[in-house]
């Protein structure tokens, strides 16, 4: 039970956190470009599952 608490006081200030941090225009910039990279890499991942999927079907 302890964990579970520890984990949504962890999940609720990284929430708190990321608001601050999109009122100051250097934090939203910092949001923005990590946003970014996971945006690029879950397009990366999406399309090698596509490609994958498409020569498993052509099999």
């Amino acid at each position: 039970m302890k964990n579970v608490l520890l984990f949504l006081l962890g999940v609720v200030g990284g929430f708190v956190a990321a608001h601050f941090m999109t009122k100051d225009p250097r934090g939203n910039e910092l949001l923005a470009s990590i946003d970014a990279r996971i945006s690029d890499f879950t397009d990366t991942l999406a399309g090698a599952y596509h490609a994958e999927v498409a020569r498993d079907t052509t099999d």
